[in-house]
């Protein structure tokens, strides 16, 4: 069974941000040891979205950290500061995950009803002991999907649904659908760990 446990994050400063746009000048020029010093930045809250993303799967959710700044990598030198770095890094990291969950989707079928059924055997074998966040975690973990993935961008990133719906290439209905059906399934999760 995975471990579901989400990674923890780094507490930050407000020194972090101070000399920030310098550090993406330098890197934007080329200089690694600050696109580095970007990287631990900010690595972990992009990760933490990719986790949830890819349904707690770490290797997953870093192969999606890895592309996200690789792409910044390259894109850096034409960051125009119109947003702030954080946001924009967040944001290549969720395309590249949404990028690997439609690349799984045309190919299998993830959110048929009978694998979201299939999720709750494994549920019942974990640790009823655990904490309430854990329980969470693994329950979202479980969920189809197309119907997490629309349940972290709106309910956890704050995404609109009509920038949920450009990003997964569906219907703005069929967001609010998706998010409606993971909101369901997420419940009848949790109150089956009780």
């Amino acid at each position: 069974m995975l471990d579901t446990t989400m990674p923890a994050l780094p507490a930050t400063t407000d020194a972090d941000a101070v000399d920030e746009p310098a550090l993406v000048r330098a890197a934007a020029a080329g200089d690694m040891g600050a696109y580095e010093q970007l990287y631990r930045r900010h690595s972990p809250r992009v990760f933490a979205v990719l986790w949830r993303l890819c349904g707690g799967q770490q290797a997953r959710a870093e192969d999606a950290l890895q592309e996200a700044f690789l792409q910044a990598w390259k894109a850096l030198p034409g960051f125009r500061f119109e947003s702030s770095l954080s946001t924009w890094l967040h944001r290549l990291g969720v395309n590249a995950a949404l990028m690997e969950l439609r690349g799984r989707a045309a190919g299998h079928d993830h959110d048929s009803l009978d694998e979201v059924d299939g999720g709750l055997q494994e549920l019942a074998v974990h640790d009823r002991c655990a904490g309430t966040e854990r329980d969470l975690e693994r329950a979202l973990a479980t969920l189809p999907p197309r119907a997490r993935a629309v349940l972290v961008l709106h309910d956890i990133e704050g995404w609109k649904h009509q920038e949920i719906a450009e990003q997964l290439q569906m219907a703005v209905g069929s967001s609010k659908a998706q998010l409606h059906r993971a909101r369901s399934l997420l419940r009848a999760r949790l109150g089956d760990m009780t």
